[in-house]
């Protein structure tokens, strides 16, 4: 089956050149579009002030933050590394993401993850609602994807949207059909495969000998014919 990772990060702005950092990290896996139940997220300290247009989006101070594993510490970098692998990671205006994954990876010497390891949903919301608002929140509702859950942005949950969201634009209601026609398909086999002992021929009388007596007399009486089936036993 294959193993896809759906990312979502929040950041102290829109630039790590310009000195904003990662604060939070979070990726789900799916296999064959169906989320594992398994995922990874992280609080990181960004060591420095954070921007108050982005703690009222994300709504995590500086305060929170601060004691919390920087991005280069093991429980961060190697977990989700780890966590990630060799699966495609799929994201909402991956670039942001990417460029901010990336820098922080560089920053400590790890090798950077390549661009074509990477799926944009924003882009793949535009191919298929061209000219239309394709933010996380617009393709929610469009959806019919709840977000009551969601007070303000956070990494987990709207990966977890995203995950939805991902399902929908590669085929929503038509491949959860067609991954349970599958199973039925697979249900069908398993039963055709059930083995039943040879049955007996001629199957067993299921009237009694009183009964098929009763039977007789009738044909003899009534019908003033021969008794067809006398001669089965029956």
């Amino acid at each position: 089956m294959a193993r896809e990772i759906v990312l979502d990060t929040e950041t102290t702005g829109f630039d790590p050149k310009t000195g904003d950092r990662l604060v939070e990290l979070a990726a789900l896996e799916i296999e064959s579009f169906v989320p594992t139940g398994r995922s990874f997220h992280v609080y990181i300290d960004p060591c420095r002030d954070m921007p108050a247009e982005a703690e009222k989006v994300h709504g995590l101070s500086a305060a929170f933050l601060k004691g919390k594993p920087r991005f280069e510490h093991p429980e961060v970098v190697e977990a989700f590394l780890e966590f990630v692998g060799d699966a495609p990671i799929i994201a909402h205006n991956a670039a942001f993401d990417r460029g901010f994954v990336n820098w922080e990876l560089a920053n400590i010497q790890r090798e950077e993850i390549p661009e074509h390891r990477w799926i944009d949903t924003l882009a793949l919301a535009k191919q298929r609602f061209p000219g239309m608002h394709n933010s996380l929140d617009a393709l929610c509702k469009r959806f019919k994807i709840s977000l009551s859950e969601r007070e303000k942005h956070g990494a987990l949950i709207d990966a977890k949207l995203l995950a939805a969201v991902y399902l929908e634009l590669k085929g929503g209601r038509e491949r959860r059909l067609e991954l349970s026609s599958a199973a039925m398909v697979e249900a069908v086999a398993v039963a055709a495969r059930v083995e039943y002992g040879q049955r007996p021929r001629p199957l067993a009388p299921r009237s009694t000998e009183e009964e098929r007596a009763i039977h007789a007399a009738f044909i003899r009486e009534k019908v003033k014919g021969e008794d067809l089936w006398a001669k089965f036993g029956l």
